[in-house]
């Protein structure tokens, strides 16, 4: 039987005030606190880029701050998805690949794009997006020297080596409940965003060579906790989509295919931050997820 592909379950974002004296030790200086998270996780979402332009020098101390084997998936600029609403935007990807990304080196994980609610399944203009998006560091090297003068003088543009580059998509209108999505992102290799919530649809279709699951609360957005029961569900589904199978309760689209059947690399992150729950239902998760996929003892 073939390995079970990588398992990281960590948090959205690293800076919330709540959490201090509550998941950060009291007195913890800010500066320390992405250290302390990357200790206890494996991968956290960088949701600064979400919100604006970051600097090199930014990347570079948070890939300095963090273990060998942490990843950051990095959410990719509001101004692309919520402002141009993917309309000629061939320049805001230039510069957002130019800001200094790169600088991660190998903790650059998944690129997530995250549309609006009110955003809608529009093929076309979802097809063109796609066919921009690079698929490693040198083609996203290559797409990010035509950055605009916006970026001059701050750009990071250079890559140590050719690493594989993934994407993730994650929508938030019935709309794309169709199966012609399906096989746009099957067709240009980007991950479907698992999405946790009562708000939009929770797909788990297959559509790329790993999984990634946003668990924003499922009874209140941003705020409600997963008890027992759920993170047990929780950690059966990640421990099949690890092993390459699909869970029982899959709500899908298209049911996967052969190709999708394999051992894949599992992303799942705990958006339920309002009231403090993430951090500590990462780690009840991770624990369960470690005793199912733990070795059989011989």
């Amino acid at each position: 039987m073939a390995a079970p592909g990588t398992v990281r379950i960590g948090i959205s974002g690293w800076r919330y005030p709540p959490w201090r004296g509550v998941f950060y030790p009291p007195k913890l200086p800010q500066k320390r606190e992405l250290a302390y998270a990357a200790n206890i996780f494996r991968s956290i979402e960088n949701n600064g880029t979400f919100y604006s332009l970051q600097r090199p020098e930014y990347f570079e101390a948070w890939a300095a701050e963090t273990p060998d084997d942490f990843v950051f998936s990095v959410k990719g600029p509001r101004f692309i998805t919520h402002i141009k609403r993917l309309k000629d935007v061939k320049a805001p990807l230039a510069n957002f690949l130019a800001s200094g990304v790169l600088r991660l080196g190998p903790k650059f994980g998944p690129i997530l794009w995250q549309f609006p609610p009110n955003f809608r399944f529009d093929l076309p203009k979802l097809e063109s997006f796609l066919k921009m998006l690079p698929h490693d560091t040198e083609s996203a090297a290559a797409l990010a020297r035509r950055h605009d003068k916006r970026l001059s003088g701050r750009s990071a543009l250079k890559t140590d080596a050719r690493l594989p580059l993934r994407h993730a998509m994650e929508i938030r209108h019935v709309s794309f409940v169709t199966p012609a999505f399906i096989e746009l992102l099957r067709a240009y290799d980007v991950a479907l965003v698992c999405a946790d919530t009562v708000e939009w649809p929770r797909l788990m279709d297959v559509t790329s060579d790993f999984i990634y699951c946003r668990l924003h609360g499922s009874e209140q957005l941003y705020a409600s906790g997963y008890d027992r029961e759920a993170l047990d569900q929780w950690a059966a589904r990640v421990a099949s989509w690890a092993r390459g199978e699909q869970p029982a309760d899959a709500k899908q689209i298209i049911k996967p295919g052969k190709s999708q059947m394999q051992p894949r690399d599992v992303f799942i992150y705990f958006d339920n931050d309002a009231k403090v729950r993430a951090p500590f239902d990462a780690q009840g998760l991770m624990a369960r997820v470690s005793e199912i996929l733990r070795p059989a003892r011989t």
